[in-house]
């Protein structure tokens, strides 16, 4: 089993490791004492690990009740939040009790975010069960719902007590699902290493998914203690990212977050390398890492409707929003564009 520990406002370990699923509660009880445990998943996960992990949790002295939802990032709502929350006041949690987050990133930002507001905030633990929620969003504290204007644009930073990432349920992901996980870990490797961009361009690592979600993680971790808030290096994580959330807006959420994230890179590293900031070919070494894996490169959605969900991102400051440009592998540059240029910038990725 890997430790990494991540010390932010609250110091958590993230295991990574197979079969862990089954230690779950005597993981869980060496950091709190037994009570009751919320667990948080979706119809998906629930038939394939729910059992298990409420079983493991008993077996360490915890009550468990279950609330589950349809899976998918349709479900990422206020509609869905407030009948988790109504739940758990039914089911008479307290701020002595805990939420279980079981499945991927939706689970895991929906119970995270639930976790953080019901009654002022009361303790969770992520268990990980997509390859894209344990290399990212299950560490760091981001939790979120979407509105219709956007993305996570309703959310709270609010750590978990422990992160457990039982890398057995990764094998029992659809191709396509696990792929929204290389999206993000090629992230990770143009942000900041260019080895691991190389071992995943390859599409030959997963005898090494262990030490991948490590390097990963611990790249976040490092970047988390030093900006947990998202004011200026964790911006780097977003690499791709504002152009994929306004994508996957326009699709109505059908494209998933990992596809468009994917595009996402590949039309910034364009707008890099054509305003001269990036190595030349930078864009097309993305391009065909990403074709590799099975991920798409490009999309049909015009620069207007592209541009008008950029406008609406939450990361926009007043006339400026903040764009994360790549120079090569393994480094990238926070840019603050004006957004009266933003409509320029998609049509030169675009293009």
């Amino acid at each position: 089993m890997r430790k990494v520990i991540v010390s932010a406002s609250t110091e958590y370990a993230v295991l990574i490791g197979r079969g862990l699923l089954a230690q779950l509660g005597t993981e869980v009880a060496k950091r709190i004492c037994p009570c009751k445990a919320a667990v948080i998943t979706d119809t998906t996960v629930e038939k394939l690990y729910a059992e298990q992990a409420e079983q493991s949790l008993a077996a360490a002295g915890f009550t468990t009740c279950r609330f589950s939802y349809p899976a998918g990032e349709g479900s990422k709502h206020i509609g869905t939040l407030s009948d988790m929350l109504e739940f758990l006041a039914e089911q008479e949690i307290t701020r002595q009790d805990i939420i279980i987050a079981l499945g991927g990133g939706v689970a895991g930002d929906m119970a995270g975010f639930a976790a953080a507001v019901y009654q002022r905030g009361i303790r969770f633990v992520q268990v990980p069960t997509t390859f894209l929620a344990a290399v990212d969003s299950s560490v760091g504290g981001k939790t979120a719902i979407d509105l219709r204007a956007g993305k996570n644009m309703a959310g709270a930073f609010y750590q978990p007590q422990l992160v457990l990432c039982d890398v057995d349920t990764l094998d029992t992901l659809p191709e396509e699902i696990f792929a929204d996980g290389i999206a993000e870990t090629l992230k990770y490797g143009v942000i900041g290493d260019a080895k691991l961009f190389a071992e995943t361009a390859s599409g030959d690592f997963k005898e090494k998914l262990e030490e991948i979600i490590e390097t990963c993680v611990k790249m976040k971790r490092d970047i988390v203690n030093e900006d947990e808030f998202d004011t200026g290096l964790r911006q780097l994580l977003n690499l791709g990212h504002t152009l994929g959330h306004s994508i996957e807006k326009n699709s109505n959420f059908t494209l998933s977050h990992g596809h468009a994230v994917a595009i996402g890179v590949h039309l910034i590293a364009k707008v890099a390398e054509r305003r001269g900031l990036a190595e030349k070919g930078l864009a097309e070494t993305i391009r065909q890492a990403l074709l590799h894996n099975n991920l798409p490169t490009s999309t049909s959605y015009t620069a207007e409707e592209i541009a008008a969900g950029v406008l609406k991102d939450k990361k926009r400051r007043g006339g400026e929003i903040s764009f994360v440009l790549p120079t090569k592998i393994g480094h990238c540059e926070i840019v603050k564009i004006p957004t009266e240029e933003v409509l320029d910038l998609v049509r030169t990725a675009l293009a």
